[in-house]
């Protein structure tokens, strides 16, 4: 049985961590290099780096940034934002990074998830898959939450495995930033289609919603941002938490 992951995020923006509620409205949250250190020494178990303006702004993820940030951590980092090459993720697998996510670029070219696993195999790469509940159906979404795509969320996610995809970063656009809880419905429905590992992500707000998010779905990781980011919970006593409560964390 795969131990639940606990995963801060950084979304990086100008250089800077920046939060925001369903993808808008974002405000700083500090200096990246210092908070992947603070996250390491709590005892976060993987950290991911997500440079949420690089594919809108048509440019490529801050390579330097990230090697600064890879000198400071021993635990695994996923790198996304801008990708949409084998080159482009050589070099931040040089960089540092140990797993990349893609999104957007999978979308526009789903061959290139069938690419990089080939390439650098299916544990390194990571499809990140935005989705916003609309009409009763689950819609994957692109460039940062921006655009709406003719992707259903479940067929998306099965086809992702289907080409190679090593593990489905899922995110509820509903629920990012709010703090209501991550989206149930929706981790459930995914982490019970596909046999590769699901990190929920978005709407942690307190202790308990990751008990629900990990009692109540097949997810193996969750990942949050503000709640870390301003203090509201640490890590080292969200596992403690959630290890009396019998959950198999990382430790």
């Amino acid at each position: 049985m795969l131990k639940k992951r606990i995963i801060p995020c950084l979304d990086i923006k100008d250089g800077t961590t920046v939060k925001g509620i369903n993808f808008e409205d974002l405000i700083s949250a500090g200096n990246p290099v210092e908070l992947a250190k603070k996250y390491e020494n709590e005892g976060a178990d993987e950290l991911v780096f997500l440079d949420i303006t690089a594919t809108i702004e048509e440019r490529k993820t801050f390579v330097g940034l990230v090697k600064d940030i890879a000198k400071e951590l021993s635990i695994p980092f996923t790198v996304g934002g801008g990708i949409s090459t084998v080159e482009d993720v050589r070099k931040l697998l040089e960089a540092g990074a140990d797993k990349i996510s893609i999104n957007s670029s999978a979308v526009k070219n789903p061959k290139l998830i069938s690419d990089l696993s080939n390439e650098f195999g299916s544990q390194c790469i990571v499809v990140a898959i935005d989705t916003k509940l609309i009409n009763s159906s689950d819609w994957v979404f692109v460039k940062g939450g921006r655009e709406q795509t003719s992707l259903q969320t479940l067929d998306w996610a099965k086809k992702a495995e289907e080409l190679g995809a090593g593990e489905i970063l899922l995110t509820s656009m509903d629920g990012d930033g709010t703090k209501n809880g991550f989206d149930l419905r929706i981790t459930k429905l995914i982490a019970e289609s596909i046999n590769i590992p699901v990190i929920a992500s978005g709407g942690a707000g307190k202790i308990e919603d990751f008990e629900n998010v990990f009692y109540q779905t097949k997810a193996t990781g969750a990942l949050a941002a503000s709640i870390f980011h301003f203090g509201e919970i640490g890590i080292n006593e969200l596992k403690e938490e959630l290890k009396l409560k019998k959950l198999a964390i990382r430790w």
